[in-house]
């Protein structure tokens, strides 16, 4: 399952993240490092388990399970938001 953002939502890399705005109703999500890392992956056209290996390259103590688990949490926040569509 790979997500696309809404058309009015738009994405802006930060020094730690990423930030989120719906334009439409003028909120803003900020993402931490590795919830940016798996929205980009699955951007990208990744799978969730594209996103979890990415997740444990740049966290190399992290399990598997636990890599799984926080895609599948990131991915649900991100569509409950309405942030984001599945394609």
């Amino acid at each position: 399952m790979s997500l696309t953002l809404r058309p009015d939502v738009c994405a802006t890399d930060t020094a730690d993240g990423m930030v989120l705005l719906d334009e439409a109703s003028g909120r803003y999500w900020q993402l931490n490092g590795s919830a940016a890392l798996v929205l980009r992956s699955l951007l990208d056209g990744g799978e969730p388990s594209d996103a979890a290996r990415a997740l444990r390259a740049a966290h190399p103590r992290l399990t598997a399970e636990r890599a799984d688990d926080d895609t599948a949490s990131i991915t649900s926040a991100l569509l409950a938001a309405r942030l984001v569509v599945s394609s």
